[in-house]
């Protein structure tokens, strides 16, 4: 079985995304460094639509190492409702259940399926039990507001610790397991 892993980046008090986002630090090669880990387990990548919509106007034309060529080759299943506007390279369109549709992927051939962004996704996904590792960048700053990576409303799981380390200005880089 297939693992879905979810990769964010966070404040220490939660925030995954708020404008203008300038409190994540600057851990420069081992950001980078362990980007690079991260997706290199993955040949799938799930999207919500907003996060499809905001990413295809960036990444096509970007030479960003190792995400540009990563996002650009991966295959992208965008759930969504209705018709795409832009077009962007190994993009599937899906449009049933979100839930159904990864717990069928999960059982499928392939390396792992990340999910990277789309907090609306990812919250439902946990909800529902499909998240399997979560790698977390938590920055040093509380941001106070903003879209936290994990809501009130989500289901109460254990994750065993699987890996930290330290960046040098104090970023942490947390690997976990579903228990």
């Amino acid at each position: 079985m297939r693992n879905v892993v979810l990769y964010h980046l966070m404040s220490l008090d939660g925030v995954a995304y708020e404008e203008p986002g300038d409190w994540l630090g600057d851990e420069g090669d081992h950001l980078i460094d362990y980007l690079g880990r991260v997706i290199s387990t993955q040949d799938d990548v799930l999207m919500g639509r907003g996060n499809y919509d905001y990413w295809v106007k960036h990444w096509p034309a970007s030479d960003f190492e190792p995400f540009a060529p990563f996002i650009n080759g991966v295959r992208k299943h965008v759930f969504t409702s209705s018709a795409l506007t832009a077009d962007w390279a190994n993009t599937i369109v899906v449009d049933r259940p979100a839930i159904d549709y990864v717990a069928d992927l999960k059982q499928g051939p392939g390396a792992d399926i990340g999910v990277h962004g789309s907090l609306g996704l990812a919250r439902s996904l946990m909800r529902a039990g499909l998240i399997d590792r979560l790698r977390l960048v938590v920055a040093p700053a509380v941001v106070g507001q903003g879209r936290r990576a994990f809501e009130a409303e989500d289901t109460v799981r254990s994750w065993a610790l699987t890996g930290v380390e330290q960046g040098r200005n104090g970023t942490l880089f947390l690997d976990y397991s579903r228990k």
